[in-house]
């Protein structure tokens, strides 16, 4: 995708032009306006069918053409497949499957699609872009919702529910018009942002009782999608308002223009039967459901999967069942039949097939696939499901992606990793004597408890401000590599991004460093809390520890043109092939030494900057005679004083990025997780007592409100 990055280098006011084209007024207004400030960018229009074939498609390819013609952008028609390879469709910004049908894309050819959007490329399906690869789960999420059927071409009336979206800008209240409206397997609700819904009180044939989303955006992993269910006629593509519509969704989709697709809390109502995969069930007849069926003939261990229904932001799971045989329960999993478990409910014997009740319950943990449903209980029968339906919570604000904090996922308790990891360093016995001076305020936890310790972890990290954790990472296939899945999860709830430390283990070199960097983007790249710089051209960021260990690093030109490598030093004689540089040290932040001369000359030379600042270190605990320096936390003086030198341009060198040193590195001492303030008697424990004028509980948490100050300053420093 690095076409897509150099076109995306735009200054503000360009892009504000660019979007304003949008902004034209009436539905009824002329043709869509030129964006005269608009970057060129080039996009692939697909029409290939393999089942129904509309009319329309030559007219729309048309309208896009025109389109492009008036709007700096080329376009690519095409029905040949073939060009879904991963080199082909870097050239372009965004896709669009206009009135596509049935199963289009060999198994190779979808892996292409899914790599291109994953990892920061666009997708726009028009109409009949839905009733198209029905097999692939991906395809499923991508485009939002799958067709199910549609009533004869007549006029409706279509609610606008978002006007801030480029697509939608132009449109008022409600837009009376007349196409082919499709009913969709599952409402899409849940997982995208609606932009436009049918009043289906104005036309007959509307089957997603009342709540009938048509047009909806959202983001598919580092990528965008956007969807509309207008454009069966066409005479659709000679109306100015669709084709601004359009204009809309392909500059949004390339990048060109910026908007909020995140969803909307709320709840969507999806129809049980209308699973895309499952094992041992299938829809039963019965009157008084939605729809005349449910889902049914469930037994113990069977599952139904909803690859358009996402998990994540879920909050609540509602049901209608019914049962007349042993009742059960149904669990509400992420992504597979054995995925995150983030709740179960109980379903009890109603009396009948066709005697319904609700159930619900509470939802935790952090889901990010495709919902779905196992099913437990006795022997024979167990119930059927009529509807159900998802709350979800809209994502969280994000902290500054300029602020990452050093995070450690290396710590194991008895409960859940078998036995205690790293709470024991200097020899001590957990659980009330650890290697550390300070005693966490969760206790000596495990680092893969994600829905109580993780979870938590990230709710601090969102009151810190900070946006960025970066993930301690020991090697491929290590502890820390196999809970990465789980705490990018957690993070991606709160908004939290995750970058990487690579740390030094056995045997490293600059080759094995250029392998993990390629294995950690290949494996994790594609999740939504994987942390890519859009300062930097959507990168992706790795901090390299004791980087001095190695003296010849020329490797890294193989990956340093799509991640930032960050090497631990000042001496800026020893970085190069590296992206910028660290410091890592919490002694060092407190007389700054050789920081204005190493920020001076990454700016100088397009370098990344990220001093580390740190509360305080001590770790006598963790190795006992040890003679490195300690510093005093002195109540969060020596916290604001690092702050301070960083921010100061004579004398931190105006950072890129701070970096702060530590979330929960408990055995230096440096740590800002809360710490207790009652931890247990007679071992000799500090507490935060005192810090900035705070003291018991309230002190627990004063150096994350003390960081979320700083946030304020660097933020407000960079504006």
């Amino acid at each position: 995708m690095r076409s897509l990055h150099t076109r995306l280098r735009r200054g503000p006011a360009a892009l504000v032009l660019a979007l304003a084209a949008t902004l034209i007024a009436p539905v009824s207004s002329a043709a869509p306006l030129p964006s005269p400030a608009a970057a060129p960018f080039e996009i692939l229009v697909f029409s290939e069918t393999a089942g129904f074939r509309h009319d329309a498609i030559p007219a729309g390819i048309d309208a896009l053409r025109t389109l492009g013609q008036q709007n700096e952008f080329t376009v690519t028609a095409t029905e040949d497949s073939s060009v879904f390879t991963e080199q082909s469709l870097s050239g372009y910004e965004a896709v669009v499957f206009l009135n596509t049908t049935g199963d289009v894309l060999t198994d190779p050819q979808q892996s292409a699609l899914q790599s291109y959007v994953d990892s920061g490329g666009g997708y726009v399906g028009v109409h009949a872009a839905a009733d198209t690869e029905y097999d692939w789960p991906y395809y499923g999420q991508l485009v939002g919702a799958w067709f199910k059927s549609h009533p004869a071409i007549q006029q409706a009336t279509v609610v606008t529910e978002d006007r801030d979206h480029p697509a939608t800008a132009h449109l008022g209240a409600t837009w009376s018009r007349t196409d082919e409206w499709y009913n969709y397997r599952a409402n899409p609700r849940a997982g995208v942002r609606v932009l436009q819904s049918l009043d289906e009180s104005t036309y007959s044939g509307g089957e997603m009782a009342g709540d009938h989303p048509i047009t909806w955006c959202h983001a598919q992993g580092q990528g965008r999608s956007f969807y509309t269910g207008l454009g069966h006629t066409a005479e659709s593509y000679a109306d100015p308002a669709f084709r601004t519509l359009l204009l809309g969704a392909v500059r949004y989709a390339a990048g060109q223009a910026p908007a909020d697709c995140s969803p909307k809390s709320g709840a969507a109502t999806v129809e049980a039967e209308s699973f895309t995969s499952g094992s041992g069930v299938q829809s039963a007849a019965h009157a008084p459901a939605g729809g005349g069926q449910t889902l049914g003939y469930i037994d113990n261990g069977d599952w139904a999967a909803y690859a358009t229904v996402s998990t994540e932001g879920a909050r609540r799971f509602t049901a209608k069942v019914s049962s007349a045989g042993a009742g059960g329960t149904v669990e509400i999993r992420s992504g597979t039949s054995d995925g995150t478990l983030l709740g179960s409910v109980q379903v009890p014997v109603t009396g009948g097939w066709e005697t319904f009740t609700t159930v619900t319950t509470e939802l935790s943990g952090a889901g990010s696939g495709p919902l779905v449903l196992r099913f437990t209980g006795g022997s024979g029968a167990l119930f059927d499901l009529d509807t159900f339906s998802l709350t979800t919570e809209p994502a969280t604000e994000a902290g500054s992606e300029n602020v990452h904090l050093f995070y450690y996922p290396w710590y194991g308790s008895p409960a859940v990793h078998g036995s205690w990891r790293h709470w024991p360093q200097g020899g001590h016995t957990p659980p009330e004597d650890i290697g550390a001076d300070f005693y966490p305020a969760l206790g000596p936890y495990d680092s893969g408890d994600m829905a109580a310790v993780v979870a938590q972890h990230m709710r601090w990290v969102k009151q810190s401000g900070a946006g960025v954790i970066v993930y301690s990472w020991w090697g491929r296939g290590g502890y820390e590599d196999r809970l990465a899945k789980g705490v990018l999860d957690a993070a991606a709830k709160d908004g939290i991004k995750v970058a990487w430390h690579l740390e030094p283990y056995g045997d490293r070199t600059a080759a094995s460093t250029v392998a993990d960097i390629e294995y950690i983007n290949a494996t994790y790249g594609g999740h939504p809390a994987f942390y890519r710089s859009a300062a930097h051209g959507g990168k992706s960021a790795f901090y390299v520890f004791e980087s001095l260990r190695i003296s010849d690093w020329s490797a890294l030109d193989e990956v340093t043109d799509t991640s930032i490598v960050l090497a631990q030093t000042t001496d800026t004689t020893k970085i190069a092939h590296f992206s910028g540089l660290y410091t890592y040290d919490g002694i060092a932040g407190a007389t700054a030494p050789g920081w204005k001369q190493a920020g001076d000359y990454a700016k100088a030379n397009g370098l990344v900057w990220a001093p580390s600042v740190a509360p305080g270190y001590l770790d006598d605990r963790a190795v006992p005679g040890n003679t490195t320096p300690t510093v005093d936390r002195a109540n969060g003086a020596a916290y604001d004083k690092q702050w301070s030198n960083a921010l100061d341009p004579a004398i931190g060198g105006s950072p890129s990025w701070v970096s702060v040193t530590s979330f929960n590195e408990w055995h230096e001492g440096s740590s800002i997780e809360p710490a207790d303030s009652s931890p247990p008697g007679g071992h000799g424990y500090l507490t935060f007592d005192g810090a900035y004028g705070k003291a018991g509980e309230a002190a627990e948490t004063a150096y994350l409100d003390r960081t979320a100050y700083w946030v304020g300053r660097f933020e407000g420093a960079r504006r």
